[in-house]
Order: C-alpha cells, then sequence, then structure tokens
C-alpha cells in the first residue's frame, strides 16, 4: 500500500471513530478553467478532469458513516454568460457522467436530487436527470444534491413566490417562522449543510445555499477542483472534526 493509500485508510478509520462528522457537505467546484490553462489543455479536458473527482469523492463519502448528503454547485444561474460551447460541454459531460454512474448510484443507494429550476436545460438533459432520479429514488440512503441552474437569491425568491400562492392565501406575518420557510426551499427535509467545502482558493459564496449556510463550517482550499483528491477531502472533514459548533453560544469553557 502507498503512502497516500494508507493515509486515506488511517483518515477514514479515525473518521468513522470520531463524533463531530458532518452529516451533510456542500462543495463549490471551482477551478477547472484555471487547472485547464496551467496544463495547457483544452476547457474540455479540465471540465472532464473535474467529473473524474466527483466519482472519487462519491466514493469516500460512501465510506464515512455518519455522512449522508452531498450537495454540489455544479451550474449556477449565473454560469449561462459562460460561451454557449463551453455550456454545451458541460451538459454533454453531465449526461455522461449520469448515464455512466447511474448503476453504481443505485448499487450504492444513493439518491439522486436536483435543486434549482431545469426549464431552461434542453430536454435531453431533463429527461436523462430525470430517469436517473426516478431510478435511484427508491431505498436511497445516501443523498447527492446537484445545484443546476441554481443560485441562493433565485431560490429564495422562488420560495416566497410559493408562499404567495399557497392555498388559502400566504400566511399572517407574526404566524411565519424560519421553519415554516425553509420547508419551501429547494432543499426542503434536508438538514442544513454542517461543512461548505470551496476549492480554487476563492473565499466567497458565490450566490451558493445563501439560506442554508448560515451556521455553517467553511473551508477553503486553493487546490484546484480537478487536483482535489480522496484524501483532500477527507482531510477537509478530518479539520471539520476538530472544529467547535457554538451556534451563538459560549465555548466550552465559558471563556
Amino acid at each position: 500500500m502507498d503512502p497516500e493509500d494508507f493515509r486515506i485508510e488511517q483518515l477514514i478509520d479515525r473518521l468513522n471513530r470520531a463524533e463531530n462528522i458532518p452529516r451533510h457537505v456542500a462543495i463549490i467546484m471551482d477551478g477547472n478553467g484555471r487547472w485547464a490553462r496551467r496544463h495547457g489543455v483544452s476547457l474540455a479536458r479540465g471540465h472532464r478532469e473535474g467529473a473524474s473527482r466527483v466519482r472519487e469523492v462519491l466514493n469516500v463519502c460512501s465510506r464515512i458513516k455518519q455522512l449522508n448528503t452531498l450537495t454540489l454547485f455544479a451550474f449556477s444561474t449565473e454560469n449561462w454568460s459562460r460561451p454557449e460551447r463551453e455550456i454545451e460541454t458541460l451538459f454533454d459531460l453531465l449526461v455522461e457522467f449520469l448515464e455512466k454512474e447511474v448503476q453504481r448510484l443505485v448499487e450504492n443507494r444513493i439518491k439522486l436530487q436536483t435543486i434549482g429550476h431545469l426549464k431552461q436545460f434542453p430536454d435531453r438533459v431533463r429527461r436523462v436527470l430525470n430517469r436517473v432520479i426516478k431510478r435511484t429514488a427508491e431505498r436511497g440512503e445516501f443523498n447527492l444534491n446537484l445545484a443546476l441552474n441554481y443560485g441562493g437569491r433565485d431560490e429564495i425568491i422562488r420560495a416566497i413566490k410559493r408562499l404567495l400562492m399557497e392555498p388559502g392565501g400566504p400566511p399572517a406575518p407574526e404566524q411565519l417562522s424560519e421553519k415554516q420557510f425553509s420547508r419551501l426551499l429547494d432543499t426542503a427535509g434536508q438538514p442544513e449543510p454542517d461543512l461548505l467545502i470551496r476549492t480554487s482558493g476563492e473565499q466567497r459564496l458565490s450566490n451558493f445555499l445563501l439560506w442554508q449556510l448560515a451556521y455553517s463550517e467553511f473551508y477553503f482550499t486553493r487546490t484546484l477542483w480537478p487536483d482535489f483528491k480522496e484524501i483532500d477531502f477527507l482531510e477537509a472533514i478530518d479539520d471539520y472534526s476538530q472544529r467547535e459548533r457554538r451556534f451563538g453560544r459560549r465555548p466550552a469553557d465559558g471563556e
């Protein structure tokens, strides 16, 4: 066993014995374009390498007992401003990934869901998404959320519209609570992310899960997403396991 594989096994063993492990991890997968420029290859190659990292992260997620939800920022509402050729490449890779991985998702009891709104996506993409979502819906023990045509502000606005259009009219202002509003979001029924990981050195949310990340822990790394491997993901979880989440409370030592 090479040193990296040994380190991976050590980390998995330690994390499975730790108490403070995230149930829900969200990732902003950033750096495909910079990776491609750095290596002198096409942007399409950069995105393809990024898709390979998704497979690796999913594989290691299945070995961490307490972790049951992964949300990946795959295509934002702002990504429509990118060149048409790049957008088509992203759609092609999404379809390819889903068609290749659907059996593995089923075997590993991974339930695919999407957040965002897909009406703008091509029919060919929506058909594959709907087929995989339907096939993985039964007996799913692990949730994989793909954020597609997603923006945090857009999600909140859509939730408000749902609230205003509820049968019988919206609740009185004094009756509206955070819990009631949360059930109108795309992530309704799921735990909020405990940990947000962002790759490539950028340190901002980029309009991602603005409501849900209110009390999440953040982990920023300079590693570009196509270079972010199993061991990098495990080290992020290990870092989280050593933090104390306070939710506004004083530290455990009272200082």
